[in-house]
């Protein structure tokens, strides 16, 4: 655990969010397998843990970083209980406190992404029970039933920088297009996404730029401003017919834009060649195997909406981090020897998405995630 970033947490202190070599600490005693210090400036304790997902752990610290990557890569919350010999409603403890810690991690790297391509879809779950089952309450609280899980997809550096859970409405799919344009730096990439007409509206809710029409005729009132595409939104959709529950028939059709401004994007992107939305479809089984609780027609499904989100949050932080990516590899330009000349040499530099995107600059270790304190947000 990296101690150097440790800052007194107390907002009226003049030292709030200040680490090494500012901070004033001065050292106080150990709590937990943790060190701790009191601040000069406020006389408060300041432990290791504090800012981290271990804090609040009573758990030994390797136990609880093993359950940590356990869930992180599908397993349930039994079957890890069982491998490290602790009770399911500790593990079960633990997922709250994961969840929370990397939700706090993402939002502070998303920010000012620059992305030129996004793809966009969902992904089908339920929580509780399945929506056939439903009584007519359980319909009208919208709490359990089927949830479907927005995602947002930049097929060039494998990176996920929105993503939500709801229903399959275009009131959350506004929500979606709202927080990835407040992940990115303003430019407006080239969206791509299935026939879903929500996508096309939600785009040009958040968009798209009010005008008032011009006037027809002389008689009447004035026409009311409304929502125009503006001229560097560019959308296109992949429709899909099917038959007998395959898909026959593919066909593309451009939304918002002209066909100049779709050739010219599919042109620059490194990745496409053509409208599709292969890379995301991709995606959506990375986080099927990611998270036990995304299985399709298993008896692995989510009691509770929170804890679906806290799942998904620790499993998208893990992809983006800790998991080198295979199609982001580079080659090194010297093969390194392994196992001293006896093994099979090096040739590839393993990376994450987050290190395509330039968000961090090696492959991050479990322990580093979970060990990453966000600064306060006054200082972002």
């Amino acid at each position: 655990m990296d101690c150097t970033t440790c800052y007194c947490r107390m907002p009226q202190c003049p030292l709030f969010g200040q680490v090494a070599p500012r901070a004033q600490f001065a050292w106080y005693d150990w709590h937990r397998q943790a060190p701790r210090w009191r601040c000069q400036a406020c006389r408060a304790l300041v432990s290791a843990r504090a800012g981290t997902a271990y804090a609040g752990i009573r758990t030994e610290a390797t136990t609880y970083l093993r359950g940590a990557v356990a869930l992180a890569e599908g397993l349930s919350i039994r079957a890890t209980g069982r491998l490290l010999d602790v009770d399911k409603d500790t593990v079960n403890h633990w997922l709250p406190v994961l969840g929370r810690h990397c939700q706090g991690v993402m939002n502070y790297f998303f920010r000012h992404l620059h992305l030129h391509e996004c793809q966009l879809d969902e992904l089908w779950t339920f929580v509780a029970k399945k929506e056939a089952h439903l009584t007519p309450l359980e319909k009208l609280a919208t709490v359990s039933g089927d949830a479907w899980v927005w995602i947002a997809f930049s097929p060039v550096c494998k990176l996920v920088p929105a993503w939500i859970v709801g229903k399959r409405t275009l009131r959350d799919a506004r929500r979606l297009v709202f927080q990835l344009k407040s992940a990115t730096d303003g430019h407006i990439p080239f969206f791509t996404s299935d026939a879903l007409p929500h996508y096309a509206n939600a785009l040009l809710e958040v968009y798209g730029v009010w005008r008032t029409p011009p006037r027809q005729g002389t008689r009447g009132r004035l026409p009311k401003p409304r929502r125009y595409p503006p001229p560097d939104l560019c959308y296109a959709v992949v429709v899909k017919e099917r038959a007998h529950g395959r898909v026959v028939h593919v066909t593309t059709r451009i939304v918002y834009g002209t066909t100049e401004q779709v050739k010219a994007a599919l042109q620059a992107s490194p990745v496409s060649h053509t409208i599709n939305t292969y890379r995301v479809e991709r995606n959506n089984l990375t986080v099927r195997q990611h998270a036990r609780r995304m299985g399709r027609k298993v008896n692995a499904f989510s009691k509770d909406l929170d804890y679906l989100e806290y799942q998904l949050t620790l499993a998208f932080t893990y992809y983006h981090f800790v998991v080198p990516h295979r199609s982001l590899r580079q080659r090194l330009p010297h093969p390194i020897p392994t196992k001293g000349h006896n093994g099979s040499p090096k040739k590839w530099k393993p990376v994450t998405p987050a290190m395509a995107a330039g968000l961090t600059d090696h492959v991050w270790t479990m322990d580093e995630l979970l060990s990453f304190r966000v600064p306060p947000d006054a200082l972002w």
